[in-house]
């Protein structure tokens, strides 16, 4: 029976508006790789390469290494409150102040105050509630336009220290359709634009401010436009390396592989003029995906500082995530220089004032990151943690776990979860972590294919408390509760080293009743020898018990592997007392083969 044609646009699943490529296979291509020219309209887009020069050649930044933080500046109140569909008010922007200034940032863009009285509002509060610590310098944000500008200072009035930050669009396709300039109108623009920003500096003496300026769509500018108005504004704010100016350059949208971004910043980092008189800054977004890509590759290029917001929120798919970054560096054995020790509480903070949840999935902060359910991957961790704790390693060295989630205040008891898809090594090291219970390694197997089954019919994960009352059921209780049963014994040994067992035993679920006795080298072996004698063969193959936690008072716990009936069975026993687990854990065995 054949399928649809090749092409063919069908319902049956559902996508009535998919339709399959039926191109041809391109030219050359090997057999293994039988994919089709699709109908995308692909030819509408040119490649960054035909829309900007780019003119670096003789590339370092693949030979670098990141081994310091950069400046790392979150925009949170600001480019990231722009994204918001409800921005956040005064409160809420004090609360994410607060944390930034505890997790330890010194440079924070507070606000756009000429874009709205709330934000206008909240620099104001900043000022007046005296809330900026000594070291931390705020950042405001502005276009450029004489009354925009003359809002922003008058915002920061009575402020210790600041960076005024000025922005314009550069790129051709915003200077002829959205500014409708040319390159030299749109540069008369900016220079007149820092011209007041100087004078304005000039006149408020108590504050010490600074200026940053981005050309809005740098990625997409001409590489010799950028190099011309950046120098023009070092000279112009006359920057020095005791105070230094901000060039900030954006990939505002993305448009290309994160090598291309750092291509430019390196350009730029080759060529600025008096370039120890200039801090390098990026601001990548993330249209791409590729933000944090751009970010690390910058700063492999040349960059110093670094704009982005915590867990990447902003316009369209959010600025770059500073978390994000911030922890891969902590992740190769560099200081952030930012605390993320209880990344939930940070977490809480941000989707308490972006209204905005943090996936399960994000990198370093979600709820499932540091969680296993795949049995291999279990089993890897589990090893490894359990290494961990007996190298005396300082080193951190755990399959799948990049980094201690303890550094940034999780627990191990999320580390491992239990679902369908999970092994036998992950279900032990729950069962271990929570209830002290070693399974041997062939009974994990036994008991993984009992919690995989009933894994399988519910559909849904099964907790530690889930997987311990299912071992209970399966194990525990048929030594206590089973078609045979112990109504008393004893145990004791003779002059001549011989253990005897003396017991009654109740069997066929309760309709016989008989006193029996065995004899041989060990209490349990005895006890075998006592079922034979009511017709019941039993042969130990395994046997292995341990205390499940500290003190005398500490519960044992006995494992059995037994040959009942020509056919293995495991069983298990609880009790304080080794002995009366053991025996527990042989009737468990039996009448799980009942």
């Amino acid at each position: 029976m054949s399928g649809p044609a090749s092409g063919s646009t069908s319902s049956t699943h559902g996508f009535p508006t998919l339709r399959t490529p039926r191109g041809p296979v391109p030219a050359g291509a090997p057999a293994w790789n039988p994919q089709r020219a699709s109908e995308m309209p692909s030819h509408r887009y040119r490649s960054a390469f035909d829309r900007v020069e780019l003119p670096l050649t003789g590339r370092r930044w693949p030979d670098a290494r990141i081994e310091q933080a950069p400046l790392w500046v979150p925009v949170d109140l600001r480019d990231g409150n722009q994204a918001l569909a409800e921005p956040m008010d005064t409160p809420r922007k004090r609360r994410m102040f607060d944390l930034l200034v505890t997790m330890g940032f010194k440079e924070i863009e507070v606000g756009y105050p000429s874009a709205s009285r709330t934000d206008f509002d909240f620099v104001r509060h900043l000022v007046e509630s005296r809330a900026v610590p000594g070291d931390v310098t705020p950042v405001v944000f502005t276009p450029a336009r004489a009354d925009l500008i003359e809002r922003t200072f008058a915002s920061v009035a009575g402020m210790d220290r600041a960076v005024v930050h000025l922005y314009i669009p550069t790129a051709p396709v915003w200077r002829e359709v959205v500014l409708g300039r040319s390159r030299a109108e749109v540069h008369g623009v900016i220079r007149e634009a820092a011209t007041q920003m100087a004078r304005l500096a000039a006149a408020a003496p108590d504050t010490d401010i600074r200026f940053e300026f981005s050309p809005e769509v740098f990625i997409l500018t001409e590489p010799d436009f950028i190099l011309e108005i950046c120098d023009s504004l070092t000279e112009l704010w006359d920057a020095s390396p005791d105070r230094p100016v901000i060039h900030n350059l954006p990939a505002t949208v993305e448009i290309a592989t994160p090598n291309v971004y750092a291509d430019q910043i390196e350009y730029m980092h080759r060529n600025l003029a008096r370039r120890d008189s200039v801090i390098l800054s990026v601001h990548p977004h993330h249209d791409r995906g590729t933000g944090v890509a751009c970010a690390e590759l910058a700063v492999l290029a040349g960059a110093q500082r670094v704009e982005g917001c915590l867990f990447g929120n902003g316009e369209r798919t959010g600025n770059v995530d500073l978390v994000n970054l911030a922890l891969n560096l902590h992740a190769q054995g560099v200081d952030p220089m930012i605390d993320f020790s209880d990344i939930d509480e940070i977490r809480r903070t941000v989707e308490h004032c972006n209204r905005l949840p943090v996936p399960p999935r994000h990198p370093y902060g979600g709820d499932l990151v540091y969680t296993a359910f795949s049995g291999t991957h279990q089993d890897a961790i589990s090893k490894g943690l359990a290494h961990q704790e007996t190298s005396g390693s300082a080193l951190w060295s755990v399959p799948y776990l990049p980094i201690d989630p303890a550094d940034v205040g999780r627990s191990y008891e999320a580390v491992i979860r239990v679902n369908s898809q999970s092994g036998k090594g992950g279900i032990a090291h729950l069962l271990h972590s929570n209830y002290g219970v070693d399974l041997p390694a062939a009974m994990r197997a036994d008991f993984s294919r009992t919690v995989q089954a009933a894994t399988d019919d519910s559909g849904l994960e099964a907790t530690p408390k889930d997987l311990w009352e299912l071992f209970g059921a399966t194990y525990l209780t048929p030594g206590r509760d089973g078609a045979v049963a112990l109504t008393s014994w004893t145990a004791d040994r003779g002059p001549t080293g011989e253990h005897r067992f003396v017991c009654t035993l109740r069997t066929d679920d309760g309709l016989r009743e008989g006193d029996y006795e065995g004899t041989g080298n060990g209490p349990v072996s005895a006890f075998t020898h006592a079922l034979a004698g009511a017709g019941i063969e039993v042969e130990i193959l395994t046997y292995t018990q341990h205390a499940t936690g500290r003190g005398q008072g500490s519960p044992a716990m006995a494992y059995v592997e037994c040959l009942v009936g020509g056919r293995r069975y495991w069983g298990a026993g609880q009790d304080t007392s080794v002995l009366t687990a053991s025996v527990t854990a042989v009737l468990s065995a039996v009448n799980r083969a009942a």
